[in-house]
């Protein structure tokens, strides 16, 4: 009765089924894998976030340029404060407000975004406080320029005179007159009376969606598996039952001598 599976449509759908199988669940594993290791990285960011926070603080030339082990590290720079920015749409503790972002231009030629804190309510110049006068030396968390959708940071366009809605270079560079460092600091205590901004994990650090991706591909894979293992159950039922009804005289012969298809 099984003599049907030496025929060279069967050996090629066992063939198929061999190889599909152990490749879905290489792919679901590996997914998984990805997934695990974006844990491993937000937990360990955290960790050395919290651990930034006590080391020394830095020249910010020896910090530059910002990546993966750099970022959170506290960093110092002097200089004179310049333009001065607010962020909006910014949430701290539960709360939306914004973010006083002012230019520290530094003997460089270059000038430092450096967020001195946060404040409640609706973006207000009248409400965000001058920056101090004379030369001034900051020590802060050193942060990567943000991605416009990223983490929360917004995307829109058409803010007021004096507003961004991302701290990065691409983006203070159309709205100040001097260069920048692609890169920027917020203050680790924060000037009048406003709320020191806490460091962010770096970037592809979090559980951000594409770990949440790696897990739902996961899932998908281990599902394409079990598929194929369940529509090699039903070809073979389906063949089974054909060759039964065929060896009972149920079908014509001329049928009977065509293999069934589903």
């Amino acid at each position: 009765m099984y003599r049907f599976l030496l025929t060279p449509r069967w050996w090629g759908i066992n063939v198929f089924v061999l190889l599909a199988i152990p490749f879905c669940v290489f792919m679901g594993s590996w997914q998984l894998g990805r997934f695990e290791e974006r844990v491993d990285n937000h937990r360990g960011a955290g960790q050395e976030t919290a651990a930034d926070q006590h080391r020394a603080a830095r020249p910010l030339a020896e910090l530059l340029p910002v990546d993966k082990e750099t970022s959170g590290d506290r960093a110092t720079a002097t200089g004179r404060y310049a333009d001065q920015l607010l962020v909006p749409d910014r949430d701290l503790d539960g709360k939306r407000g914004y973010y006083v972002l002012t230019m520290l231009r530094t003997d460089s030629g270059k000038a430092l975004p450096v967020v001195r804190g946060w404040l409640p309510g609706t973006a207000d110049p009248a409400e965000a406080p001058a920056p101090p006068t004379g030369e001034t030396t900051v020590t802060g968390a050193l942060q990567a320029s943000e991605n416009p959708g990223e983490n929360g940071v917004s995307g829109r366009s058409g803010l007021p005179a004096g507003q961004t809605a991302a701290i990065s270079t691409a983006s203070l560079v159309n709205l100040v007159p001097y260069d920048l460092y692609d890169a920027w600091v917020t203050l680790d205590e924060a000037d009048s009376g406003m709320t020191a901004v806490p460091a962010t994990a770096p970037r592809d650090t979090g559980l951000d969606l594409k770990a949440f991706q790696n897990l739902g591909y996961t899932g998908e894979w281990f599902v394409f598996a079990g598929f194929v293992v369940f529509m090699w159950f039903r070809l073979f039922r389906r063949e089974v039952e054909f060759v039964r009804d065929a060896e009972l005289g149920l079908i014509p012969e001329e049928e009977a001598a065509t293999p069934s298809v589903v």
